[in-house]
């Protein structure tokens, strides 16, 4: 958003090339720990993998955490933001 607004644009015009810039490295960060929290789950039972209560509870933390973490992050910052804006704070 820091860019975008050196180069001109308006506030509402920046958070949302800021947000939609930033929705690519956010989804592929979070997708890539959805896919190691969904192997530690081990929800095939696989022999080769742990399968230990334990890694199984990380598992399940991890994934609610990512999930929160993407909604929080994604869905309730940007309409903070939204509301700030029109609010001109």
């Amino acid at each position: 958003m820091k860019e975008e607004l050196r180069a001109g644009k308006t506030w509402n015009n920046a958070m949302e090339l800021g947000f939609g810039r930033a929705w690519s490295s956010i989804k592929d960060a979070n997708t890539c720990t959805i896919i190691t929290g969904l192997i530690l789950f081990n929800p095939f039972n696989w022999p080769f993998l742990n399968n230990s209560g334990m890694v199984r509870g990380f598992a399940v933390t991890l994934l609610i955490g990512i999930f929160l973490g993407m909604f929080t992050g994604v869905f309730v910052t940007r309409n903070l933001l939204r509301v700030l804006a029109r609010k001109k704070i």
